[in-house]
């Protein structure tokens, strides 16, 4: 009788299908949906963004690397700034446009087609915070395509009808990006919440912090303008203080990370599962902190025994470039870095007590350039686990005091920014170019320059070759060391 019932069932069901006059849903492969909710894209988009600032894959993301934060062992192209052996800027370039910027301007699409059904279920307000927040994220994105190439496809690079986009001058791309932020922050309203159900994987929603978010973008933009347009600059920097940047590292950008694959750091990924040792500390960090006696070594490397009776604690970098690093090096294997669930950092607050104090040193606002410097300094010391106390005894040596750090505020803002950002590759790259700090050595064998940008991904000469061309010149030359617009320091 049990299979009888089974039989029925299955005939009751076929019945009432061969009666029914539409069939189209058969074909539709219910696992694999072509369209998928916009708070979908946005949360693929965001972790695409925050993996790929944050991961150490060499085929992806090099820019440890090119801030001397980490040399290599084993293969130094990398390091010796190689970027096209393996196509690391057609990766970067790919990641940021399709896997980022796509996704979210589909989401935004999606918003649109939908709106009327979205009112069903949530407030005019909300439907607007959702779109502001996924603006602040294409802005965040555009400016780290621009950082990274200068001139780039932007008013048409979306389109996908057009296949052969044109390049954009990037401080152009530059001052529209402040304008479409500015219109983001008019739209944000905190009496309403964003996106929900967890697809938000940065403030979960939270408007409020979103409006800090975005002002800090905006200061970050605001000081890239520095010797450039001083007026913009200045006026981007106002606005978004006065308005409200992050206030405590309660405030950062980020995204937390998993305790299980496929959702675990994917520093873990390439440090730990992997099971491979390719990288050690560079001498040019591990140096300049052993010279201030840095409380945040321990932090960020693993340490050399020199004695082990007496288990005397020693950081021995390994030399940049150099092809001869062993791993008797001190290592980047520390307990905060061997943690699959260590966070995804896109912003922070030591940062933008950093901006600050450039922002008052170019007279862009008012305020004390020095306080703005010892509280972004405590800010990491506190971040990395060290105490108010210990930021305070290190603040107080010669070679880190505002007073005697250096002969220029460059110079003193550069070298402790460039340490407090260790753990963001690309940010530590873009401090050295804009503020021409600290001084970073040619590569030990290629005696290249650290790069100033990345030249075009190579299949753009053939997928769009006029528009490759042109950009080109425009740049003054499709180089390693031609400058993105802001870097004229």
């Amino acid at each position: 009788m049990k299979i009888n019932r089974y039989i029925y069932s299955f005939l009751l069901i076929v019945i009432i299908a061969s009666c029914s006059d539409d069939l189209s849903d058969i074909n539709v492969d219910s696992k694999n949906p072509s369209e998928v909710p916009h708070e979908t894209l946005v949360t693929s988009a965001t972790k695409s963004l925050v993996d790929q600032m944050v991961n150490t894959n060499v085929n992806n993301n090099i820019f440890r690397l090119l801030a001397q934060y980490w040399t290599e062992t084993t293969y130094t192209d990398e390091a010796n700034f190689n970027l096209t052996e393996r196509s690391i800027p057609k990766n970067h370039w790919n990641i940021l446009y399709a896997d980022v910027l796509k996704d979210l301007d589909r989401a935004n699409e999606l918003i649109d087609e939908r709106e009327e059904e979205l009112l069903v279920e949530m407030p005019q307000e909300q439907i607007d915070n959702q779109r502001a927040m996924i603006e602040v994220l294409k802005v965040y994105s555009y400016h780290i395509l621009v950082d990274t190439f200068g001139d780039i496809p932007y008013s048409e690079a979306l389109d996908i009808e057009n296949t052969t986009p044109a390049y954009d001058d990037d401080q152009t791309i530059y001052n529209d990006l402040a304008d479409r932020l500015d219109s983001a922050l008019d739209i944000l309203n905190p009496s309403f919440n964003g996106f929900r159900d967890g697809s938000d994987l940065i403030y979960d929603g939270n408007t409020a912090q979103w409006i800090k978010f975005a002002n800090s973008l905006k200061l970050r933009l605001a000081l890239r303008f520095g010797g450039v347009d001083d007026t913009k600059g200045a006026a981007m920097a106002t606005e978004a203080i006065s308005t409200g940047v992050f206030t405590s590292n309660d405030d950062n950008a980020t995204m937390q990370y998993l305790q299980s694959s496929p959702n675990t750091n994917p520093l873990w990924e390439d440090l730990v599962q992997s099971g491979r040792t390719d990288f050690v500390a560079a001498n040019t960090i591990v140096d300049a902190m052993n010279e201030r006696n840095d409380p945040r070594r321990n932090d960020f490397f693993a340490a050399n025994l020199d004695d082990p009776d007496t288990e005397e604690i020693e950081y021995i970098g390994g030399t940049y470039a150099g092809s001869g690093n062993q791993h008797s090096n001190s290592t980047i294997y520390s307990e905060k870095f061997e943690n699959p669930v260590l966070e995804g950092v896109l912003l922070d607050y030591s940062e933008v007590q950093f901006l600050k104090a450039e922002a008052a040193e170019r007279g862009f606002i008012s305020g004390d350039a020095e306080d703005f410097y010892n509280s972004a300094i405590e800010a990491s010391i506190v971040y990395w686990g060290g105490t108010s106390e210990e930021a305070e005894e290190y603040i107080s040596q010669s070679q880190v005091n505002y007073a005697t750090a250096g002969d220029s505020w460059q110079e003193k803002i550069g070298i402790q920014k460039w340490i407090s950002l260790y753990n963001r590759g690309f940010e530590g790259w873009s401090t050295y170019r804009k503020l021409g700090y600290p001084e970073l050595p040619n590569a030990a064998v290629s005696e290249l320059p650290v790069p100033n940008r990345f030249t075009y991904p190579v299949i753009e000469a053939s997928a769009n070759g006029s528009n490759y061309t042109a950009a080109g010149e425009a740049m003054g030359g499709n180089t390693q060391q031609t400058k993105v617009f802001w870097d004229i320091d």
